[in-house]
């Protein structure tokens, strides 16, 4: 797949060190995947391996990329958002420095500015970690 956008960063709340998602790989209304390498010197890496921490903030990055891209097309200021749950998270590996993820977020439900999202992370193919979250827009 082609990367949509690689510099991501007006669209998303988290600022450096603490940015967790890279580049837009696709987009549609109900689904979205996002890219993020494993570097080095990131702040939740430790013994060259994306902590699961790590993983489930790269999950929430992806929902808010989701919706900070959907206000970028409709030249809109991205809106605050706040993580309302996380749910049947399961992580089968952690990541090690250098490799690529692909998270995908599938909207499961929508309504006045509540979204309930499945969330599935892969490595070259192999799924290493799903779950759902849910996220609330502030008014």
């Amino acid at each position: 797949m082609e990367t949509i956008l690689k510099n991501i960063q007006d669209l998303i709340p988290q600022k450096a060190p603490f940015v967790m998602v890279t580049e837009l790989i696709s987009y549609g209304e109900e689904e979205l995947v996002a890219g993020f390498e494993v570097l080095e010197d990131n702040i939740l890496v430790s013994e060259r391996m994306l902590s699961e921490a790590g993983i489930i903030e790269n999950m929430a990055q992806s929902v808010a990329l989701h919706t900070g891209y959907q206000y970028f097309l409709l030249k809109k200021e991205p809106p605050t958002g706040y993580l309302g749950a996380i749910k049947k998270i399961e992580i089968s590996r952690l990541p090690k420095v250098g490799e690529f993820l692909e998270t995908t977020i599938t909207m499961l439900q929508e309504f006045m500015g509540i979204s309930l999202v499945q969330i599935t992370v892969n490595i070259g193919g192999e799924l290493i970690a799903t779950g759902q979250m849910k996220t609330v827009l502030a008014s």
